[in-house]
């Protein structure tokens, strides 16, 4: 009766409305579950670590970045890493696939261990540079494995045979591996409807793609059982200790919010506050000082001349 009542009085339903606020929703999750896992990301046990980018676009496609109406960032690529031992992706990052991103992403990582690592990545130029100048050379061992690509019968590019290179330090060749990223790269694409190719998925704003990666590595590495492990990563690392549910995403995000309108009001209050003049207790004048030079000579003190 009050729907026909709204109706009625001319009152369309604000459908854009809910939409934005749907939107605005995700947005804030998406901020407080990168807050979190930047911030407990840290000392983490991993040992063994593969690098490794996985292709999308937000907009439109790079090649029709020309004739699309408006400013696209087109091409984007998602650098990933995962531990082979406790399949815990501890970071990642979105951008281009030049070597600016790869320090970016190198050099966010480094800071997130404190132990020996070995590292693999595929045959990427930008990582050398980025892995060499961001993790400890004393500590890490890494090697490229790196891909040789040939033609089929029907002329499609296949791989025809790997190369396990290193690079610096001592890797240990049976380690060299990509399999486990590649394999996580699937789940991305294969749970995310923005990676899915040809389709009107795909993220619109490179922010909303961002947020969209936080929830979805949020929910891999604390609510989702890994189905080796039988546990989630964030357990296997010592992060967690029982499997989150969406509850307690939603009560992390609650507190994240509190603590940071908290912060935003101390920081606005404290431009905005003027100390109290301070009033002597008494108006009484304050007698003067003498001076050094006309004070009395003590005992055994030269006059001056």
């Amino acid at each position: 009766m009050s729907d026909r009542r709204r109706f009625d009085s001319g009152h369309e339903p604000n459908h854009r409305s809910g939409e934005n606020t749907i939107i605005d929703f995700l947005e804030k999750v998406g901020e407080a579950c990168s807050a979190y896992q930047s911030r407990v990301m840290v000392d983490l046990p991993c040992r063994v670590l593969q690098l490794d980018e996985v292709w999308s676009f937000v907009g439109c496609k790079e090649k029709a970045k020309k004739k699309a109406l408006g400013q696209h960032p087109g091409d984007v690529w998602t650098w990933t890493v995962i531990c082979a031992e406790t399949k815990l992706i501890p970071a990642w990052r979105v951008g281009d696939r030049g070597a600016r991103t790869a320090m970016d992403f190198c050099h966010d990582l480094a800071k997130r261990f404190n132990g020996e690592l070995q590292i693999t990545s595929d045959g990427h130029p930008a990582y050398r540079m980025a892995v060499g100048s961001a993790f400890d050379l004393d500590r890490t061992h890494y090697a490229q494995l790196i891909k040789i690509y040939g033609k089929d019968e029907d002329g499609l590019d296949i791989v025809t045979g790997i190369v396990r290179q290193p690079v610096f330090g001592t890797p240990d060749i049976d380690l060299v591996s990509t399999s486990y990223v590649e394999r996580s790269n699937l789940t991305l694409r294969m749970g995310n409807r923005r990676f899915t190719r040809l389709t009107n998925a795909f993220s619109k704003k490179i922010a909303n793609h961002c947020h969209m990666l936080a929830i979805h590595h949020m929910n891999y590495n604390f609510c989702r059982k890994h189905m080796t492990l039988k546990k989630t990563p964030a357990q296997a690392a010592g992060l967690a200790g029982d499997q989150w549910t969406l509850e307690d995403v939603v009560e992390m995000m609650d507190e994240y919010f509190a603590e940071k309108l908290n912060a935003e009001f101390e920081a606005a209050f404290a431009a905005k506050y003027t100390p109290a003049r301070t009033m002597p207790k008494t108006y009484a004048p304050v007698p003067p000082k003498t001076p050094w030079y006309l004070k009395p000579f003590e005992d055994g003190e030269n006059s001056k001349n």
